[in-house]
């Protein structure tokens, strides 16, 4: 594990994950609404090419990428760039990101490979009994705040529906962000510390973007 102990002052208002819908949708001219997504975590893990530490949580992310009741990401981070070799998938925001979410939980811990799951615990990518737990954990503990999602195609347009909690609990209004990711990614790493070894990077996240708010009330989105 690697840790990076950042400047957090410029940070404090970044925004975190309230909601991420994942999917791969194949054109057609109308869909049949599905039933809403039985997701039990969202999996997030900061990892880079440039950290020794990191393939074997970069390979054990996949075994959550194929659950069906998980949301697993990867999120490049670029703050170990300078150690010999660009990660070629990294990106600032995920790096901000993950910072956002340490000064959020209040303790400050920004390391790779670090996996942060359902948006307030986070554990050690490579650690798959850690992760298996904390999943456990914190499902439970948010599961009165679940909103149901569903996504579907309706003649070329993508369709994203919140609806209202599943209990009477009091919720916040929450962010709908669309997730765009590469499913696959096999990365040549020439320098740096992985030099020499492909390493194969699961559910990249290309591009994460705020495509409505929910306040309580059932709400959708029609994107072209």
């Amino acid at each position: 594990m690697r840790q990076l102990k950042p400047n957090f002052s410029a940070l404090g208002a970044a925004a975190l994950l309230s909601a991420v819908i994942t999917t791969s949708l194949t054109p057609s001219t109308a869909s049949a609404k599905p039933e809403a997504m039985k997701v039990k975590a969202v999996v997030e893990l900061f990892t880079s090419q440039g950290c020794s530490s990191c393939p074997p949580a970069d390979k054990l992310l996949k075994n959550y990428v194929d659950r069906k009741d998980v949301i697993a990401m990867t999120m490049p981070v670029d703050y170990w760039d300078y150690l010999g070799w660009k990660d070629t998938l990294a990106s600032p925001a995920n790096t901000k990101r993950q910072r956002a979410y340490a000064i959020k939980r209040g303790d400050g811990q920004v390391y790779t490979p670090q996996v942060v799951i359902n948006g307030i615990a986070h554990v050690v990518g490579s650690r798959k009994s850690s992760i298996d737990r904390t999943i456990e954990r914190t499902s439970a503990k948010i599961n009165s705040k679940k909103v149901p999602m569903r996504i579907w195609l309706d003649k070329g347009t993508m369709v994203v529906e919140a609806g209202s909690p599943e209990t009477r609990a009091k919720l916040k209004g929450a962010t709908i962000w669309l997730a765009t990711v590469q499913k696959v990614a096999p990365i040549s790493i020439r320098r740096g510390e992985n030099s020499g070894r492909k390493i194969s990077y699961f559910n990249v996240v290309k591009d994460l973007t705020a495509i409505g708010m929910w306040n309580g009330d059932p709400v959708k989105v029609r994107l072209a």
